[in-house]
């Protein structure tokens, strides 16, 4: 308490950790959904509004569920028509989660519709709205919590009926580490079935609704690899990292699914991932990470680049969120220095517009983004963004702080992070490095740190030290490294390796004896 400047700097945090956002709205019929955080509340609000102009009203406050906060809110899923919303409660931050149901309109509950064991589910509504598909877990006490996802079960459940006569589309796995999901397409014609294998592989097949007697039948099976699918105008485009670790695009025929059949139209990008694949307006809708940010294509159905989607920078890209039907679509961009905006655009037309324009007690323009590249150990080219004041001096005074996490396919990418701003504000400079072990470069790039290769991330965040020691960004006397989790592995292991280049460690919930 005796810091000098300390009561200044805890406000100022303080100010920045309960900055007012609003998550990209979601357009069902002709209402409009979305997410908004107060400055005053603890908890985000859920918000609808009748129309873009209309006066938005409170969907669900979760501040108001509880006295003492013990109930949350764990999902939000507005039907097509925008008539009902779905929405899972949890009591005492309990993994256990109950599905309802309200009238959007009237606010109302209702008394039949609700769903125990809904941990894993979301609400895949059909067009009418009338019913969803959802994936339900026993609730069974006799059952081992970690057992329970091999007893998952996908159901159809009808608006207005007793989930005891939910109808059973796909029965137990019997398999604890394999978890299934549905997903409905936007015209109710394909039900696509997901069966995750852990987090590198998953299973998908498709089911075609209009066919009488039809029966799921595999997209792709049993292989090393990860497919989603989205369907528009009876073709199905999947999207898969099969044999390409930065993901490439195919049209398929919902009748000639055997893989010779396939086509494709979007091949993997010589270094950009295509993370996400969409439909909105008619058009395709293609997310890369390109060089550790956010590029987002909008590409013909052929797969034909239209444009890039307008961004204010470097950054990260929430969505863009939209309808297969409908030419508008919204994003949220946030960057290093800008806290998150809710953006608005025409898929015909391009161009952007703030949808939401939030009073933000920050001024980016003092500051500066780099990406640099550099050596590892073994030659690998790394990158690196570092973040400093426009007049910083290169002579290697200026106190840093490098982040690094390298593990788990996880993306370190722009983002804006309270104390990281504070740090900035009083005068100093920070550094991410996107390490081997993580997304950010494709599959290959996240296999190159793990298990046997692991020594690859520590060498990287080695040579990234090294690297903004010797261009004189910091000095080995002024650099600290920060950690988390995973990251705690690496800055506990970089600090032993090389306690020579750096002043300060932060290593928070660290991971450290892995043989035990």
């Amino acid at each position: 308490d005796a810091l000098p400047g300390r009561e200044a700097l805890e406000k100022r945090l303080e100010e920045l950790s309960y900055l007012e956002w609003v998550r990209p709205p979601l357009r069902r019929g002709k209402r409009l959904f979305f997410e908004r955080r107060h400055k005053d509340k603890e908890k985000s609000v859920w918000y609808w509004r009748e129309g873009e102009g209309g006066e938005p009203k409170v969907l669900i406050d979760p501040n108001l569920l509880s006295d003492d906060g013990s109930v949350s809110l764990k999902g939000v899923y507005p039907s097509w028509n925008g008539r009902w919303v779905a929405y899972k409660l949890s009591e005492n931050n309990a993994d256990e989660s109950t599905m309802f149901l309200m009238d959007v309109a009237t606010g109302k509950k209702s008394e039949i519709d609700t769903i125990v064991g809904a941990k894993y589910a979301s609400a895949s509504w059909n067009p009418e709205g009338t019913a969803f598909y959802y994936t339900r877990l026993p609730v069974d006490e006799a059952i081992p919590v970690a057992e329970r996802p091999g007893y998952a079960q996908i159901f159809l459940h009808r608006v207005g009926q007793s989930p005891e006569k939910d109808e059973l589309v796909y029965d137990k796995t019997g398999d604890p580490k394999t978890f299934i999901g549905p997903d409905l397409s936007h015209d109710g014609r394909f039900l696509f079935l997901y069966k995750f294998h852990g987090w590198t592989s998953n299973d998908l097949y498709v089911r075609d609704l209009k066919k009488r007697g039809s029966k799921l039948q595999p997209i792709g099976e049993g292989e090393d690899a990860k497919f989603s699918a989205v369907a528009h105008q009876g073709k199905l485009y999947v999207h898969t990292n099969l044999d390409a670790p930065r993901w490439r695009l195919f049209e398929v025929d919902p009748n000639a699914l055997d893989r010779a059949s396939w086509k494709e139209i979007v091949p993997q990008h010589e270094s950009a991932v295509l993370e996400e694949v969409s439909v909105i307006g008619g058009d395709l809708v293609l997310s890369y990470l390109d060089a550790a940010s956010s590029r987002v294509v909008v590409a013909d159905m052929a797969g034909k680049k239209i444009r890039d989607l307008e961004l204010p920078g470097i950054g990260s890209v929430i969505g863009p969120v939209g309808n297969p039907d409908h030419d508008t679509a919204f994003y949220g961009f946030s960057s290093f220095t800008t806290p998150s905006t809710v953006f608005e655009t025409s898929m015909k037309k391009g161009g952007k517009k703030p949808y939401f324009t939030l009073d933000v007690p920050v001024d980016p323009s003092p500051y500066l983004v780099e990406q640099l590249w550099f050596p590892s150990k073994d030659g690998t080219k790394v990158s690196m963004f570092v973040v400093r004041r426009k007049d910083m001096p290169r002579d290697g005074s200026t106190p840093m702080v490098l982040h690094g996490y390298g593990g788990f396919n996880i993306n370190k990418t722009p983002q804006f992070i309270p104390s990281w701003f504070v740090f900035l504000e009083h005068g100093g400079a920070l550094a991410l490095v996107n390490l081997r072990g993580g997304g950010e470069y494709g599959e290959q790039w996240h296999k190159d740190g793990m298990r046997e290769k692991k020594q690859n991330v520590f060498d990287d965040y080695v040579a990234a030290a090294e690297h903004l020691i010797a261009q004189k960004y910091t000095s080995n006397t002024r650099l600290a490294i920060e950690g988390g989790s995973n990251g705690g592995l690496l800055v506990g292991a970089v600090m032993t390796q090389r306690p020579d280049l750096y002043r300060a460690v932060i290593c928070a919930v660290p991971l450290l004896d892995m043989v035990r």
